[in-house]
């Protein structure tokens, strides 16, 4: 038998459907949340358990550029495996780094270089406390979360990190930052502790 409303009882929309219509709504909620179960919003492939044999210990990030995957090594010949967006023709980049900080929301600051190559970036501009940069939000390409990788006492300036530009995820597009879904990045974040190593492979064999 249907269930029959009472008569002063409160009818609440569907908030999954609302949140939808909003871009970047259900980033703002996951960020807000403690660790949500899964993203409201999914828009796309997102993070799944594979088999990945490796000699890292459990916890260290492989970045595979060739085949835009990310890993998230685990015990027992598995990892936690995220579609990525990488560094383009003459932008990649392949060594060993650590995790040296780590950020919800962040903001951009972008480096000398992309603002020459995209001067119309710069009415987007202000000044924040560590200079020149846009604040962290939905819009900011930087996305949901960022993981800032070094090389023992210097900043890469590379980054993993999210995205405003979902559909760039798969492809060759950044200035050679790791480039991810926020809903996989979110995920990833909670991961992966301050110090963690990661690895970003050669993007061909030469």
């Amino acid at each position: 038998m249907p269930r029959q409303s009472l008569p002063n009882e409160e009818r609440r929309p569907d908030r999954r459907a609302f949140v939808a219509l909003i871009p970047g709504a259900a980033f703002w909620l996951a960020g807000c949340a403690t660790r949500p179960a899964q993203p409201v919003v999914s828009y796309g492939p997102t993070q799944k358990l594979v088999t990945y044999t490796s000699r890292e210990r459990p916890g260290t990030i492989v970045v595979d550029p060739a085949n835009h995957f990310l890993y998230a090594v685990q015990k027992g010949d598995q990892a936690v495996q995220y579609e990525v967006g990488v560094g383009k023709e003459g932008y990649g980049w392949s060594g060993v780094a650590t995790v040296h900080d780590k950020h919800e929301w962040p903001d951009w600051y972008p480096t000398r270089d992309i603002l020459d190559r995209k001067p119309e970036i710069r009415q987007y501009m202000v000044q924040l406390q560590s200079g020149y940069g846009m604040h962290g939000g939905p819009d900011n390409p930087l996305g949901a979360r960022a993981l800032y990788l070094w090389q023992g006492k210097v900043d890469t300036l590379y980054r993993i990190h999210g995205t405003n530009e979902p559909d760039t995820i798969g492809h060759d597009v950044s200035a050679g930052c790791i480039r991810m879904r926020n809903e996989d990045v979110v995920d990833l974040y909670e991961r992966t502790p301050v110090g963690t190593k990661v690895i970003v492979l050669a993007s061909r064999a030469a």
